[in-house]
C-alpha cells in the first residue's frame, strides 16, 4: 500500500524523527527535529573534505591546545553548526574512556555544557550523551539535577532502561541494529528473516519491551530507538516517542510512499507486560550488575560499544595532532 505522502512525512506525524549524523550540511534536507552525533559519526565528518575548513578553524583558534581537549571543541563546534539546522536540541557525548568514573564524566559534561552556553546556547537545546553503564547513570542523577540533561547511550537491555528511568534521565537511546547484529552472529545458519525480522527482530521486541515498562510505570523519559540496519526495524517501532536515524535510511524512507502504521501506544502497554509477565526491577547496585552480567547480549554489546568509542575519540585525536 502506497500514500501520497512520504513514508518519512507519515513516519513524523507519529514519532520525532531524529537525524543520526555529524555531517550537518547533508542533514537539512531531511528538516529532523533534533540530532544525534557520537565519537564515531564526528570522526567521519571531521575526515570529509567539506568539513576541513571547520576543523582547521578550531585548531587555529587554540594553538598548543591538547588533542584531548581539543576534541570537545571539535564535538561542540559540530553541535553549534548543527543547532543552526535543527530546531530542537543535538546531542553530544562524553569521552568513552570516562564510562566508568562518575566524577570525571560529571565534570566532563559540564565542561560540555559551558563551552555551548559561551556561545550562547541554552543548555535545554543540548543532550550530553553517556554510556549506560552503573558509573554513566550516577553521572546521569547528578547532572539532571542541576538542569543538565543526559542521553543515555549504548543501551542493549530493560535493565539499563529501568535504571535511567529512576534517576529521571531525559532520554535513553536504546540500540536496535546491534542487538539484532547480536543474534544474526549467536544463530549463524539458523537465522531467518521471516522468523526474526519485522515484529519479531530481536532489536525491536527489546525497545518495545522498554516502551511498554516506561509507560506502565509512568516514567517520563523519553525513548529513542537507535542504530537501525533496515527501514522495517523503524517502521516496526512507528510510534515510539523518538528515532534517530542514518542520513542513508533517512533517504529511503524520503523516496518511499509505504503507508505507515502506529505500532506502538502507552494504550496497550499494560497488556503488553502482562503478557511478557514482566514486574517492576530491582535497581540497587548489585542487582543492576547482576541482571545486566546475566544478559550476554547487552554486556557484550555494551563493552564493545565502549570500546569501539574510545577508539574512535583517540582516532579523532591523533586526526587533530596531525
Amino acid at each position: 500500500m502506497t500514500s501520497s505522502h512520504s513514508t518519512l512525512e507519515q513516519l513524523k506525524k507519529l514519532t520525532t524523527v531524529v537525524a543520526d549524523t555529524g555531517d550537518f550540511e547533508r542533514m537539512q534536507k531531511f528538516q529532523p527535529q533534533d540530532a544525534t552525533t557520537n565519537p564515531s559519526l564526528i570522526l567521519k565528518a571531521a575526515q570529509q573534505a567539506n568539513y576541513q575548513a571547520l576543523v582547521q578553524r578550531i585548531k587555529a583558534a587554540h594553538p598548543g591546545m591538547k588533542p584531548s581537549e581539543l576534541a570537545d571543541y571539535i564535538l561542540v563546534a559540530f553541535g553549534l553548526e548543527i543547532l543552526k539546522i535543527v530546531p530542537g536540541r543535538v546531542s553530544t557525548e562524553v569521552d568513552a574512556r570516562l564510562s566508568f568514573d562518575t566524577a570525571a564524566t560529571i565534570q566532563k559534561a559540564k565542561h560540555l555544557i559551558a563551552l555551548y552556553e559561551s556561545h550562547g546556547v541554552d543548555r535545554q537545546r543540548v543532550l550530553i550523551k553517556l554510556a549506560g553503564t552503573w558509573e554513566g547513570i550516577q553521572a546521569a542523577k547528578a547532572l539532571e539535577s542541576e538542569g543538565i540533561h543526559c542521553n543515555m547511550t549504548l543501551l542493549f537491555s530493560l535493565v539499563q532502561a529501568a535504571a535511567c528511568g529512576s534517576v529521571k534521565a531525559q532520554l535513553i537511546s536504546p540500540f536496535v541494529g546491534r542487538i539484532t547484529d547480536w543474534y544474526k552472529a549467536k544463530l549463524g545458519a539458523n537465522w531467518n528473516d521471516a522468523n526474526h525480522g519485522g515484529a519479531n527482530d530481536p532489536g525491536v521486541t527489546s525497545v518495545k519491551r522498554i516502551f511498554h515498562y516506561y509507560k506502565h510505570f509512568g516514567i517520563n523519559t523519553e525513548i529513542m530507538g537507535a542504530s537501525f540496519r533496515n527501514t522495517s526495524q523503524i517502521l516496526e517501532l512507528a510510534g515510539c516517542d523518538l528515532l534517530t536515524i542514518s542520513p542513508e535510511l533517512l533517504s529511503e524512507l524520503q523516496d518511499s510512499t509505504m503507508i505507515v502504521a502506529e505500532k506502538l501506544s502507552s494504550a496497550n502497554a499494560s497488556k503488553a507486560l502482562a503478557d511478557e509477565n514482566i514486574t517492576q526491577l530491582k535497581l540497587d547496585e548489585s542487582s543492576f550488575r547482576l541482571q545486566l552480567n546475566n544478559d550476554a547480549m547487552a554486556t557484550e554489546k555494551l563493552a564493545e560499544g565502549i570500546r569501539n568509542f574510545c577508539v574512535d575519540t583517540e582516532k579523532l585525536e591523533a586526526l587533530l595532532s596531525a
